[in-house]
């Protein structure tokens, strides 16, 4: 019963019209994401990793985070916000790690937040810790060689 009244609603929202030709194609109601998802994404497991870190032509940042993490919770979308302005010159692999244990050992994070800069395959550079936007933007900028 509450799911039909909530489809009611919703379908009260969406206006009806119809173009002459009848109801619009399937496709014309796509969605687009924003640049920093498609900059963004998490490690699913270690073979993961290795493919879309490790073996990367790009650079990438490796943000290692926990949800019960305070300081990550205000790096994360920070570092997010400062990898999408890079306009796709850079990624992000987000590495929680109670799920990834065995990739934050590692790496030898020993505290979180802990950010790693890869490049080719190797760490280049690294910093444990909240940064600050400007912060965030020179360590970028050095990663990419801007």
């Amino acid at each position: 019963m509450a799911q039909r009244l909530m489809l009611r609603r919703l379908l009260s929202l969406t206006p009806r019209t119809l173009s002459p030709q009848g109801p619009p194609a399937p496709h014309s109601r796509a969605f687009s994401t924003s640049a920093g998802c498609r900059n963004t994404f998490n490690v699913q497991d270690g073979s993961d990793f290795q493919d879309r870190v490790v073996n990367n032509p790009k650079p990438v940042v490796v943000d290692f985070h926990a949800q019960w993490c305070g300081p990550c919770k205000i790096l994360g979308p920070r570092l997010e916000k400062m990898v999408a302005k890079q306009e796709g010159k850079v990624l992000m692999a987000k590495v929680d790690i109670d799920d990834h244990t065995d990739l934050a050992i590692e790496y030898e994070v020993s505290a979180v937040p802990t950010v790693l800069a890869m490049k080719n395959g190797d760490v280049v550079d690294k910093f444990v810790g909240i940064k600050d936007e400007d912060q965030l933007e020179a360590f970028l900028k050095k990663l990419i060689g801007a």
